[in-house]
């Protein structure tokens, strides 16, 4: 019973025009919005794409054709808009940005100082991994084991 209130508040939260605790996690709110507002964007395009190249579209006059991808990106943006106004999901990235404000940030040069050993750590790494490579190679090229002249790009011998 009461999930045909919470589908009759989600239907009557889509066409509405109404904010859902408008100060409240704004960034977090505006970033999703604009991100599923990007997707359903990009949806669009590839669908405009498909439409003016398909051969099974071929009947649609060039209104259709543009009007079609436009309806549906100005409902998806409208969608957009309004889930992040949705109360359970408004009040979850409220509590997201809550979150992300109490987080300790590393500065900027502990960033790089972190970030200059990782790469000479996955540098130094993959040298290490080529010369045991290399010595691998060397190895079993000499007792036989492998063909150099096969692995060099050469046509394998037949037997």
């Amino acid at each position: 019973m009461s999930r045909g209130t919470e589908e009759a508040t989600f239907l009557g939260n889509l066409f509405s025009g109404a904010l859902y605790k408008r100060n409240q996690g704004r960034l977090v709110r505006r970033l999703t919005a604009i991100a599923i507002a990007g997707i359903v964007a990009f949806g669009c395009w590839a669908l405009s794409a498909w439409v003016e190249n398909s051969t099974q579209t071929e009947g649609l006059s060039a209104w259709a054709q543009m009007a079609i991808p436009t309806v549906i990106a100005v409902a998806g943006i409208w969608f957009a808009f309004r889930v992040v106004n949705y109360p359970p999901f408004a009040n979850f990235l409220v509590s997201v940005e809550a979150e992300l404000d109490k987080v300790s940030w590393a500065s900027v040069d502990y960033l790089k100082r972190a970030t200059a050993v990782v790469v000479c750590t996955m540098m130094f790494l993959g040298a290490v991994l080529w010369v045991y490579d290399f010595l691998w190679f060397q190895l079993f090229t000499a007792i036989g084991i492998l063909d150099a002249g096969a692995l060099s790009g050469s046509t394998p011998p037949v037997n």
